[in-house]
């Protein structure tokens, strides 16, 4: 699934969604939900319409991020990738696109990041180097 529009100066999933999309996000990765299930979750915290979230939830359908299947007279949404899944394969599509038109320049920069990070990452880092140099050491 593309999602087109990486927001670098907002934090978690508000990087990849609108605000709203994210709550929804957020509600659906716990558990399948209706649109009225949805709305009052998210009535608890601030009013919101039942027609902005039944809005929000079709046009992430159309985003190919949610599924809806029809059960009795309701319809129920659920995310098509766990959260995780959806995280791997954002921030794939993001360090591929990165590396494809900025090539060394964003190498460098992680290399620069990885100094500030937990040691289990550069272990895993190293491993991944000799992996891809075909080390058996």
């Amino acid at each position: 699934m593309d999602i087109n529009n990486f927001k670098y100066d907002e934090v978690g999933l508000n990087r990849f969604f609108g605000p709203l999309e994210a709550k929804i996000m957020e509600l659906l990765w716990e558990n399948e939900r209706s649109i009225k299930e949805v709305q009052q979750r998210l009535d608890q915290d601030k009013p919101i319409n039942f027609n902005t979230v039944m809005t929000v939830m079709n046009r992430l359908v159309g985003k190919g991020v949610l599924k809806k299947r029809i059960q009795g007279r309701v319809s129920l949404f659920h995310p098509v990738q766990s959260k995780e899944d959806f995280i791997k394969e954002q921030s794939k599509k993001i360090t591929e696109n990165l590396l494809d038109e900025f090539g060394g320049v964003v190498i460098n920069h992680m290399l620069d990041a990885m100094e500030e990070v937990d040691q289990t990452l550069l272990v895993k880092l190293e491993q991944k180097i000799k992996q891809l140099k075909g080390d058996k050491s």
